[in-house]
């Protein structure tokens, strides 16, 4: 595996913790902002928000750039994101920050997906999106509690300190360790990359991404009262599972890394069946800890930990530019948006389980998305991507490994 899928993965944990950081230190950042727990609820809808939305068209402005530097543009913008974060003095600032660090991180995801099609050979590609996507996980399981704990320690601004050192040091191994590939010949341009849009199939195959994160996103946005209010446990038992809870998601990526080149669509169906059963068992046995535990866990296993199936599959379907993968990801957010926000709404109107029900019911669907590709033996959940067009190399930057033209 090329160094370099390490070091995106390295990025994708910087963007990830500074996705996650404001629900770690609500209480603190009220007081400094003088705001209230909702206005700083508000600025992690504004995060996702901006990811959804003005991810694409921030991908769309770095066609022109070779990717490695496309990339530095957006540690760039990130950073400085992340810089006026920590020297928030109101309200407003701290929302103009977080608009522009979570479009610099969708974008980012994007362009550094599409960089991991470009220098692995496509028998190990949806490997090497599992490796890199790893830095999404370990966001959950590490970058969270971590930057919580800073936050905690050294005031809230220290964590989004800690978070631009982050972001410079992944700068600096990018800039060092990550191959100068070019731009594509005749090609990279906005026509080129709007054009696979024209495909009917790569939509519904990004909407089943859509469904598969917003199932998953049902219950793990609502963990924390769920855990308390029907399961039983205390407030300081609940980091401890959310860890166990994320080291499932490392285990559960890492395996259908393994699958995801050859075998998407089955790897897809047989996620949404698993996350059905443990979303329905979860919401039937919630008040029960041992069985609310393992289908809590059982999720993590399945649940996002489907990103590299997902992508492969939106590769094939579509192509491996920048601009496929940054619409994807902006699909994978809507899921994210749309089931913590209507998971607000029918626990207001059934309580804490109907979340978990919605997830189940989101997963249901699906099914019904990726159901007729498996009884076609859809053509794209195996085989190779779709060629790229020929990249050139810097000699010897891909940490001894092969990067190949495609």
């Amino acid at each position: 595996m090329p160094r370099a899928v390490y070091i995106l993965a390295l990025g994708i944990f910087a963007m990830v913790t500074s996705e996650f950081v404001v629900a770690g230190l609500m209480p603190q950042m009220a007081d400094g902002l003088d705001a209230t727990i909702p206005q700083i609820g508000y600025l992690i809808t504004a995060f996702a928000a901006a990811m959804a939305v003005g991810g694409p068209f921030l991908t769309v402005a770095l066609l022109k750039l070779a990717p490695r530097t496309a990339l530095l543009v957006l540690f760039a913008v990130f950073l400085a994101g992340n810089i006026l974060a920590a020297t928030a003095t109101g309200y407003a600032t701290m929302m103009a920050a977080r608009v522009i660090t979570g479009v610099a991180s969708q974008a980012f995801f994007g362009v550094g997906i599409s960089m991991c099609a470009r220098i692995t050979s496509p028998e190990v590609r949806g490997r090497a999106i599992a490796v890199a996507m790893n830095g999404l996980m370990l966001g959950t399981l590490l970058g969270l509690p971590l930057s919580t704990v800073v936050g905690e320690r050294f005031g809230w601004r220290a964590a989004f300190w800690t978070i631009s050192l982050i972001t410079l040091i992944a700068a600096g191994a990018t800039l060092f360790g990550v191959p100068r590939i070019e731009r594509a010949e005749g090609g990279g341009g906005f026509r080129q990359e709007i054009g696979v849009f024209r495909k009917p199939r790569l939509w519904l195959v990004m909407s089943t991404s859509t469904l598969v994160i917003g199932a998953t996103f049902s219950a793990f946005s609502y963990l924390n009262p769920i855990l308390t209010g029907l399961t039983g446990f205390s407030s300081g038992t609940v980091p401890l599972l959310l860890i166990a809870y994320g080291a499932a998601t490392v285990v559960g990526n890492t395996v259908v890394g393994r699958f995801a080149d050859g075998h998407a669509v089955p790897v897809l169906t047989l996620g949404l069946v698993l996350n059905l059963l443990f979303l329905s068992g979860f919401a039937l046995f919630a008040d029960l800890p041992a069985p609310a535990v393992v289908c809590m866990v059982g999720i993590g296993l399945v649940g996002v930990t489907m990103n590299p199936a997902m992508v492969t599959r939106v590769q094939r379907t579509g192509n491996a530019g920048p601009l496929v993968n940054t619409v994807h990801s902006s699909f994978i957010t809507l899921g994210v948006i749309l089931s913590s926000s209507i998971g607000g709404v029918v626990i207001d109107a059934w309580g804490l389980r109907a979340p978990l029900w919605m997830g189940a019911v989101m997963a249901l669907g699906g099914l019904a998305t990726v159901l007729p590709a498996l009884r076609r033996r859809d053509p794209v959940s195996t085989g190779p991507t779709p060629p790229l067009t020929k990249v050139a190399c810097t000699a010897g930057q891909a940490g001894g490994s092969r990067t190949p033209g495609a």
